[in-house]
Formats: structure tokens, sequence, C-alpha cells
């Protein structure tokens, strides 16, 4: 017995008792009872019911799924018992700072398949932490009333013991029963001890309004609970945004940038994302093209945070102060946008923690300090931390406190520069740190890098992630990316489609010019319910450093530029962020269904939220005009015949489930978005 209750106790995670109990078997003790009171003598034996498969859940309850606020989460589970009673599922789930669950019933969704997976939902309406956990319980009054049923069906049979058992049950049911559903039981339980005769009897207690009215509540004597899990619900911000990031510099500092907001609105952007905006150090300064010698009047790289001016906590003078800082992010709230600031956890050879803090930093045996290196790139001007320090209490702490002050200043988006340089467990404390008292912060990381670690960033905390789309040009790469996305890692990682960055011109855009970018913008839009562009992607900027690299020529890491919002591609930005906020089927990025072309250079998928149908099409050719078609499925619900309204131009079209003629032409038009009209 002991080896056989071992494998019980320690057995799959889904195992159906309640945790307390499996910790008072190991000690040989019997679990208390459901209001917690004192333990029988001997043991309660293990529970009938099996709760397994508990999903969604990540690594086992480890981390949290992720949900915004208004989105539903969908539980599932494999739910079953020995013999042939039956049972009944609820989804119980606890918003943050609440000790009592709420309940959601739970369907058996294969019993057309002789499967036993139940499915419920809740739909948070409160950031933070919740916690939500699968319970079931033998639905006995079902059960008999069921076997009784068949049984009085077959006729032939004296059901006088059966009626006194359903009596019993009746008289379990009732002290917990509500008052309408307690008055019908007495009514019954009247008429059962009352002289009526026997078919009179079974009348009342098999009547379906009595089985209606103990279903509404009904007794849970053996009650059995999975493991509780949890999710985190952020605002929705972290899942759904249009981002344009800047360097303030160019843009004549804070208030520069503040005079530009209203026109920022009108494009649609959500959130404007500034590089480091702290003193830049003078020491191994970079200049132009990131030259080793700088210019007099060289600005050098954002990145190279920290001076005599200050660090982290400090402002570039030339950009403004903290004052002008502060009326940048109440303006963009005015405008109905948000300021998201750069998180760089590295110095310049002038920051002050370099004097106060030498602990904090990587030493050659010799002593001089080891500037950060990605052979073959060097960071000459950058000095990474030491996490190893012996002082990484300290250093944590005074990280974390950065990032406090910058909340205090209004500060509720981080784009996380390098994350996975840095060690996960400090990400994992940092970001929990931050969200219990300000769970409306959200976190960017910009982690290219191995899929493993982008992912682990994620599962910690991470509200959304820079991703490989970048890079992903052609259709069967696409849709394979996405289909990871979408399903396989959409509890726990949300993408930021950016279509470029001060670092990252791709050859695509390089070679193909504007329709190369027409066709990115519009696949970055649609695909992902966040995205983003650096500015000059609206300007077409595509020149090189060299060939083959994806450095910018001329790059504005190292100088600054005059920048405007005139670029030729602003119109369509304007467009698909009028037509993602107005349709909410382009608001998430797990409805998408491939439609085929019959063309390997045509992608085409339809976007479904309830009524909301949208339908996308793109030339992934910026050289040469692609034909093909559009299969519009009859499972995508639409009528046989309908039209689509091109949200790009406002054109009508009439198309009908089967193919639809397509035909896309560099220069012309790139891309179709096209709503189904409904009625």
């Amino acid at each position: 017995m002991g080896g056989e209750l071992s494998e019980l106790v320690n057995g799959e995670i889904g195992i159906s008792m309640p945790v307390s109990d499996f910790d008072q078997l190991k000690r040989g003790q019997a679990p208390k009872g459901a209001n917690g009171g004192t333990p029988s003598a001997e043991p309660a034996p293990p529970p009938h019911i099996r709760i397994l498969d508990v999903t969604p859940q990540i690594d086992g309850g480890r981390f949290a799924v992720k949900r915004t606020v208004g989105e539903r989460l969908e539980v599932s589970a494999e739910i079953f018992r020995d013999g042939h009673d039956a049972i009944r599922a609820v989804l119980r789930y606890r918003p943050p700072g609440e000790a009592a669950w709420r309940e959601a019933p739970m369907a058996w969704i294969d019993r057309e398949v002789d499967g036993d997976r139940w499915v419920g939902s809740f739909v948070p309406d409160r950031e933070g932490i919740w916690t939500y956990e699968v319970g079931a319980f033998t639905d006995h009054f079902a059960t008999w009333h069921d076997e009784v049923s068949r049984k009085r069906a077959a006729g032939g049979e004296d059901l006088s013991s059966e009626l006194i058992e359903g009596a019993e049950l009746l008289r379990a049911t009732r002290p917990g029963a509500a008052l309408i559903e307690g008055q019908r039981i007495d009514a019954a339980l009247k008429v059962v001890d009352g002289d009526a005769d026997l078919e009179t009897k079974l009348d009342t207690v098999l009547s379906a309004r009595l089985l209606a009215a103990i279903e509404r509540d009904p007794e849970r004597r053996d009650f059995v609970t999975a493991i509780p899990l949890s999710v985190e619900v952020e605002r929705e911000r972290a899942r759904f945004g249009a981002w344009y990031e800047l360097f303030p510099r160019s843009w004549g500092g804070f208030d520069g940038v503040r005079e530009h907001l209203p026109r920022l609105a009108e494009l649609g952007f959500d959130v404007i994302y500034l590089p480091p905006i702290h003193p830049i150090g003078r020491k191994n300064r970079k200049g132009k093209n990131n030259s080793l010698t700088a210019g007099p009047d060289d600005p050098g790289s954002p990145w190279a945070i920290g001076s005599e001016l200050g660090g982290h906590d400090a402002i570039d003078p030339g950009l403004g102060d903290v004052a002008s800082f502060e009326a940048l992010v109440v303006a963009a709230r005015e405008q109905g946008m948000e300021i998201a600031m750069d998180f760089a956890i590295q110095c310049s050879a002038d920051h002050p923690w370099l004097k106060e803090h030498p602990e904090w930093f990587n030493h050659r045996p010799d002593g001089t300090l080891k500037y950060a290196e990605n052979p073959p790139k060097k960071y000459q001007d950058i000095y990474n931390l030491n996490f190893d320090s012996e002082d990484w209490k300290g250093l944590w702490e005074a990280l974390r406190d950065i990032v406090v002050l910058w909340v205090e200043r209004g500060v509720r988006v981080f784009r996380v520069d390098n994350p996975h340089t840095k060690p996960l467990p400090f990400w994992e404390w940092l970001i929990a740190d931050i969200r219990a008292a300000h769970p409306d912060v959200i976190f960017l990381a910009e982690a290219f890098t191995r899929r493993a670690k982008m992912m682990a960033l994620a599962k910690l905390g991470f509200s959304q992630s820079y991703t490989y789309f970048t890079w992903k040009n052609r259709k069967w790469e696409l849709r394979e990316y996405i289909e990871e996305l979408a399903y396989e890692t959409a509890d726990y990682a949300r993408p930021n489609f950016f279509a470029n960055t001060p670092d990252i011109l791709t050859e695509y855009l390089v070679e193909g010019g504007p329709p190369a970018f027409e066709a990115r913008l519009v696949l970055a839009a649609t695909l992902s319910p966040t995205y983003g562009i650096y500015s000059g992607f609206e300007s077409f900027e595509n020149v090189p450093v060299e060939p083959g690299s994806e450095e910018y020529l001329d790059s504005e890491k190292y100088e600054a530029k005059e920048r405007s919002l005139d670029g030729p591609l602003l119109p369509l930005v304007t467009r698909l962020n009028e037509a993602r906020r107005e349709n909410p089927a382009l608001r998430y990025l797990s409805n998408i269904a491939w439609l085929e072309t019959e063309n390997d250079l045509l992608m085409a998928y339809a976007k479904r939220s309830g009524d909301n149908t949208v339908i996308v099409a793109v030339n992934l050719d910026p050289h040469n005009t692609q034909e093909g078609v559009v299969n519009v499925p009859a499972w995508l619900g639409t009528a046989p015949a309908f039209r689509v309204r091109d949200l790009l131009d406002d054109q009508l079209y009439d198309w009908s489930i089967g193919r639809n003629y397509l035909r896309l032409a560099p220069g012309q038009r790139m891309a179709h978005v096209m709503k189904v009209e409904r009625g």
C-alpha cells in the first residue's frame, strides 16, 4: 500500500485532490473535511474523480498564462470518474486581492465522440494576477434521476427502494439550497412523505422542474479540484497598439516632440517610443557611422548612458528637463497615446556608478574595465554591469529603483534593451516587484536571440517581445512563424512586429524599395495586434552603410537629423491604423485563417471576431505584378455571395465563396485589406 499511495500522491499534475489533502496523506494523516473540520480517525479514500490535462497552463503552472482586461480565458480539462455516475465540473476563479471564489459552469464538449473533455471560461475585468482552478464532483441526484427514469421507462420493476434513495438525496441537498430551490425540494418531500401512491411520488421526484432546481446548485459531497493556476491580466495596450519610434534630438527635444503629438495621434499611433534620453558619455564617444573618433559636435549614441550630469535617473539637457519630459508624458496621454522609454542596463565610461560602485562592473585581471562586445561588433563606448558582483542585491535594487523613478514620472511602458543578456531571475523579480504596485506597467523585450531565451523571457513576465518577423519574407516561413506565435506560444508570448529598427535594415527593404515597404507595413499591421515602425520607414529610407549590412548609412544612432512627419507612406499608415481600431478582428492574432492563392508570391488570410471579418491579400514580390486567386472557404461564415470593402481606399468588390481573382502590382497596389460587408 505504501508504494501505491506514494505513486498516487506523487503522480500526475492533474490528480484530483486538494493540495492540503496530499500533504496530510504524505504525513499519514486524514484530510480535513470540506469545511476544514477535525479529520476523521481513518483517512478518507482517494477521490474517484480525476482532473487531468488542464489547459492553458505554462510549464505545469510554474508561470502565469497571459490575458488582457476583457479578453476571455477559456479553460478545458479531461475530467472523468470510475463507473457510470454523472459528474459536474466548474471553473473557479479569483481576482487579485479577493479571497472568495467566483464560479462558471463547465460544459462537456466531447460527448458526441465519447470523450471526457470539459470547457468553461470567464472574462477578467481588472489587471493583476488572477487564480483559477477546475473543480468537479459527482452529481448524485442526476445519477439517481437518470437510472430511475430508465428503469421506470423499461417497466416491470418495483421502485419503492429507489424512491427512498431519491428522498434521501433530496434531504442531503436541502440544507444548502437557495430559497426557491429549497421550497421546491420541501414540496417534493411533502409529497413523498404523504399518502400519495407510488406513481404520484415518482412523478414528483422525477419532475423536470425539480431536477432543474437541484441542478442550479447540486450537493457536492466529493468536490475535488486540480492544482490552482494563474493568469496575469494586463491592460489592452499589452496586446494591441501601434508604435512609432523616434529620437527626440531629431525632433527638437521634448518640446518639439510634444508639438508633433497631435499629428502622431491623427496617424493612429498609440505608443511613442523614445530611445534612451539620459546624458551621454564623452569618453570613447562614437562619431558618425559608428566611427571610433567623435567630432566636437557629434552627440554620441544614446545607449552610452551616463556623464557628469548623471546616469539613468537623469535627462540629457539637450532634450529638456524633468518638467518638460513630464509635460510630454501628460500631453501624449491627453492625445490618447503614451510615451515608452528605453531601459538599457549599460553605462558609458563617465557614468557616476563607475566611481560610486566600481564593484558593479567587469574588470580584467590588470584592473582595466571590459567594454561590451558581441564579436565582431564592439561597443567601446559602453560597459556592461556585472550581475555576478558580490553586491548583486544592491545592483538589483538600484536598477529597480530606476524603473520606479520613471514610473513616478508618468511612464507606464518600457522597451527593455537586450534583456536576454541579463539574468532571467532578475527580470522575474523586477517585473513582479513593479507590477505589485503598478499592474499597468508594460515591458517590451528587445530580445533578438535564440527562441528558448525569447520564450523564457515571455513566460517570466515580459508583456510582449520583438520577434523574427523582420527577417521572415517568404510565404511559407511567414505562415510557419505565425502558426507558432498564434497557437503554440499564444498563452504567454505576445509579438510586437516592428517592420524596421535603428539596428535593422533588411535586405528585403534595401532591394525592394517602396513596394517592399508597403508590403511589410501591411503584413506587420494586420498580422500582429501590436506592430511598430522606426521613423524614416515612412520615407523609404533604405541605404545601408555598406552592401550586405543591416546598419543604416548615416545612422541616427550617432547623429541628429531633422525629422518631420511628411513621408509618402503616411497615408497608408493612417488607413491601416484606422482599420485596426475599427475592426476587432485585427486586434487579435490567434483568429487567423490562411486562404489559398494558387501563387506562392501572393499571401492571403482572414481574421474574424464575432460578425467582423477582414480578408487581407499581399503581394510578397516587390518587383513584379502577381496574379492569382483568394479562395474563400464556406466555413469562414460568409454568405455564398458577398461584398468586401477595401479599407485602404474604400473600394467595393463583389466576392463569393470559392475562387476570387486577384492582381497586385508594385507601384499601383501591393495589398488589399477588405472588410466583409454584412447584410
